[in-house]
């Protein structure tokens, strides 16, 4: 591996040598996904671990979530944030996948020191989730967030749910902010694959909080290695329709 795929990988993983059985591979896997790719873009160390670390949530890829919550740590990504990356996941990629990743987060936090259960990161009530998750919606969807309730009577509880619980429980915890939060949905999105119209309105809500095209390019760039082509082409093309 050249020098700088070295200097990178061992950010992450200090001492760690993987894929002592396929050298061959390691050598260009990782020239490529740790010098080539890693150069790319405008975000940091932290960012690129992070949006990696959801996507093999989405990915149901367990070793190497297992290998990114451990590179997260050695780039400073705090517990609190990696239980929130992964408490993250849920609305989107439901309980039943997203369980065993917090179960396997709790085991390598505790194994690092952590304390668990880790300090409260709710902000909302039962009384005041709905009111509080449609503020977030339309700072995300502006004036589009109107135009939802279209489905029919027997179907309008889905959009309150939304509204309640992916907007209201988990998008106003803390620990993350909501830029980090939009790109770590539009990570999940990417990763998922076939999910055209939910990507493009995250697309759409990264620019509304302040997220660059630049930055949506810059995180694909660095999940390309850990999703693969067709994915990322996809949502290419769903990020160039967005902002043709």
């Amino acid at each position: 591996m050249t020098d700088t795929a070295i200097k990178n990988h061992e950010e992450l993983w200090p001492g760690y040598i993987p894929m002592e059985t396929d050298p061959e591979l390691m050598e260009f896997f990782g020239n490529w996904a740790f010098d080539e790719v890693t150069g790319y873009g405008n975000i940091d160390s932290k960012t690129r671990v992070m949006m990696i670390l959801a996507s093999t949530i989405a990915d149901g890829a367990m070793t190497e979530f297992g290998l990114f919550v451990n590179a997260a740590l050695n780039v400073a990504v705090t517990p609190v944030e990696i239980k929130e990356i992964v408490y993250h996941a849920i609305p989107y990629v439901g309980v039943a996948r997203t369980v065993e990743f917090l179960i396997a987060a709790n085991k390598i936090l505790t194994d690092n020191g952590a304390k668990l259960p880790l300090e409260n990161q709710s902000t909302t009530t039962p009384e005041n989730r709905y009111e509080s998750g449609l503020e977030i919606q339309k700072k995300l969807y502006a004036d589009q967030i109107d135009k939802m309730d279209n489905l029919p009577a027997n179907q309008l509880h889905f959009l309150k749910f939304l509204t309640a619980n992916c907007f209201g429980d988990y998008y106003t915890r803390k620990g993350l902010d909501l830029q980090t939060k939009e790109l770590l949905t539009f990570s999940i999105l990417a990763t998922m694959g076939n999910q055209e119209p939910e990507l493009k309105a995250h697309i759409q809500g990264n620019l509304n909080v302040g997220n660059t095209v630049e930055t949506l390019i810059s995180v694909l760039t660095q999940l390309l290695p850990y999703i693969g082509y067709p994915r990322t082409f996809s949502a290419l093309k769903c990020l160039n329709e967005i902002n043709a």
